[in-house]
């Protein structure tokens, strides 16, 4: 399968806003032929729904709250994700989940909306994609009490330990590896070599967390092979069999969508 998939970029983002075009093009040549957008609140629908329109086969939206969004006026915003969760079919309820590295004032409204979405995502029968920053046994826990066979999903930005990637495959769910993989102390090579690669998939989160070399520079979907060169160093496999298994992966997440 020659080609890749990136489940979390948000390219709708104004660092691309002069250039979307032509990386696009870059995406085509690095065979990065999907590439799933992630929603944050009410100010970036309609930027990610207009990448959407345009470039339909390789594009795809979600609908969500992103938690670091979650502030006094959450039921406004929520109350948007279900008018538009109601109107089309979305690729995922995302990005939904908690985060207790930026603020923990609004935790609690944070597991509110996290639970609230995620029984949206049981409703119109979508995998969910979760940040969980700072925030990981807690997401695991809310997971586990509402996990009854109807939800599956990815763990975006995973870098937790072996035990907790176990949970989270108990789950059913996947873990999302992008450029912290290539970072010196980003704790991944001790994870990847004890867990199966069944249970992985490749995102960017452009245009955050670019990897080496380009750490601390805008990120993009087109350095999806560099992540994935890293990961079949760290897992001793080759470089096309991470691309055929993460995209197989991906692909059996958003199979509904395609």
């Amino acid at each position: 399968m020659n080609s890749y998939v990136d489940t979390h970029a948000h390219i709708y983002a104004d660092e691309f806003k002069i250039d979307l075009i032509d990386l696009l093009h870059r995406c085509d040549e690095q065979h990065v032929n999907k590439i799933f957008m992630p929603n944050v609140d009410h100010t970036s629908i309609d930027k990610m729904m207009e990448v959407e329109y345009r470039w339909p086969k390789q594009c795809f939206a979600m609908m969500g709250l992103h938690p670091c969004s979650v502030k006094k006026d959450f039921e406004r915003e929520l109350y948007i994700v279900e008018e538009w969760l109601a109107k089309r079919k979305f690729s995922a309820v995302g990005e939904i989940g908690t985060d207790l590295y930026w603020d923990k004032s609004f935790w609690d409204q944070q597991q509110e909306a996290l639970i609230i979405q995620v029984n949206w995502a049981k409703k119109y029968n979508l995998p969910i994609v979760l940040h969980c920053r700072e925030s990981l046994d807690q997401t695991i826990e809310v997971i586990e009490k509402l996990q009854d066979g109807k939800l599956k999903g990815i763990f975006h930005c995973f870098s937790g330990t072996v035990e907790q990637a176990q949970r989270i495959f108990k789950l059913g769910f996947y873990i999302g590896i992008g450029g912290v993989v290539t970072f010196k102390n980003g704790g991944l090579d001790k994870v990847l070599p004890e867990i199966d690669l069944a249970h992985v998939v490749l995102e960017t989160d452009s245009p955050y967390l670019a990897p080496v070399p380009y750490r601390g520079k805008r990120n993009e979907p087109t350095y999806l092979p560099l992540i994935s060169s890293k990961i079949s160093e760290i897992m001793k496999c080759t470089v096309e069999e991470v691309q055929k298994v993460t995209t197989q992966n991906a692909l059996n997440i958003f199979q509904h969508t395609l």
